[in-house]
């Protein structure tokens, strides 16, 4: 059972900056994943060529089904607005997480996060010294409950606050809300915390432990794949380098084999 989570960077290669449908489709199919998180996905927006980025991702992975939850609607890099479940549907602007599965959906479950209460924060540029000062957005965690070959579990993709203190208060309610959820529960994602920190946060197993940002040369981990109750063991994670993005993905194998 391969589980794989991934900051998308709504699939534009650092390379030369554009996003590709083949491309997106080719990185996802080499993951071959049963389970994939994706965060910072686009749905309609300009700058992906109005892909369906869960769309794409979806087809490539022949998944059973997926789901797009938007966090802001317009552009976050300039101006947007926070999306509202009125927004699920979206078909245009949309930027925010994803889940694909190849496994069938008992039940979805969204929880939405407030953003950060400052005006702006600041956020290195990968590659430079420069900073941008942005405005936080609200977050959102999406899980579905899945039938899969070790049995009924819960699986969650969120994207959380890049704000110090923030992303902690977020993790926490994240994992509070997750363990009412039918379990073992699996939280994938870009955390925006250290490794060394998630589990003393959460009391949760962490499965995989790999550098993943910036993908040109990883020096920390903020992507992960945590885990409450009783989950599989794990067989192995690897950290591919696919040509796109600026995170690496995070792939976990787990042993579901009987007995």
């Amino acid at each position: 059972m391969r589980l794989a989570t991934w900051n998308v960077y709504h699939g534009r290669s650092p390379a030369d900056g554009t996003v590709d449908a083949s491309r997106l489709a080719q990185a996802v199919s080499d993951l071959d994943a049963d389970v994939l998180a994706l965060q910072e996905v686009d749905r309609g927006q300009p700058r992906s060529g109005l892909l369906d980025v869960t769309a794409v991702a979806a087809r490539a992975m022949s998944a059973a089904q997926s789901r797009f939850v938007p966090t802001v609607i317009g552009d976050p890099a300039r101006s947007w607005r926070p999306a509202g479940d009125q927004d699920l549907d979206v078909t245009a602007g949309g930027y925010g997480v994803a889940l694909v599965t190849r496994y069938p959906v008992r039940t979805w479950h969204l929880l939405r996060l407030a953003p950060a209460p400052l005006l702006r924060a600041p956020v290195l540029v990968p590659g430079t010294r420069r900073l941008l000062w942005l405005r936080d957005e609200p977050r959102a965690v999406l899980a579905a409950t899945l039938s899969t070959p070790a049995g009924v579990m819960t699986v969650a993709s969120t994207h959380l606050s890049y704000v110090p203190g923030v992303n902690v208060l977020q993790l926490r309610r994240t994992m509070s809300w997750l363990r009412q959820l039918p379990g073992p529960h699996i939280l994938m994602g870009d955390l925006n915390l250290p490794a060394a920190l998630v589990p003393r946060l959460t009391g949760a197993q962490l499965l995989a432990r790999a550098t993943t940002y910036p993908l040109s040369r990883p020096m920390v981990q903020v992507d992960h794949v945590i885990a409450t109750g009783a989950v599989p063991p794990v067989l192995g994670v690897f950290t591919p380098r696919p040509p796109l993005s600026d995170h690496a993905p995070v792939v976990v194998d787990l042993d579901v084999r009987p007995g």
